[in-house]
């Protein structure tokens, strides 16, 4: 057999099989991309989410630290605050009397039988981000915040 004949029948006995496996191949690295393409919008979805719970947290911290700030609570009904940073932000603060007690002998040097009282309290701070005012979207957050806390006075029905 001369170099010709062993040259075509070489020929003959491939039939397509790199082009085959070029396409298998490109089909795989194709799939990798779309997944890794994927991953990486969902993380980001994920990092946006997480950033706006963290703006509705801290705005709840704020109208907790206005609330206290301004003192505006009283042992009759409830206090409630509305606060509104921006078009997209709204914070809603309530502070509501719970009870009174009497200030123990080991807390204050003043001790029980004094005429002076702890009167507790619990304000709660409730903040709405809205990417879109008026539309749900998926970037909306909303968080709660609450905290207890006392003030001692003078022993009284109403503070």
């Amino acid at each position: 057999m001369t170099m010709k004949q062993n040259h075509i029948a070489l020929r003959h006995s491939q039939q397509g099989a790199a082009l085959v496996v070029g396409l298998m191949l490109l089909v795989v690295i194709t799939v990798l991309a779309i997944s890794g393409m994927n991953t990486a919008t969902t993380e980001l979805a994920l990092a946006r989410n997480d950033q706006a719970y963290e703006d509705a947290f801290q705005a709840a911290e704020t109208g907790l630290a206005n609330a206290l700030e301004q003192g505006q609570f009283a042992t009759a009904g409830t206090t409630s605050m509305t606060h509104i940073p921006s078009s997209y932000q709204s914070i809603a603060t309530t502070i509501e009397f719970e009870d009174s007690t009497m200030v123990p002998d080991k807390a204050f040097s003043l001790g029980v039988g004094s005429g002076i009282s702890a009167y507790h309290f619990l304000a709660t701070s409730q903040a709405e981000l809205s990417r879109d005012p008026g539309n749900t979207t998926d970037r909306d957050a909303s968080a709660t915040h609450s905290q207890a806390f006392y003030v001692v006075g003078p022993e009284a029905p109403t503070l």
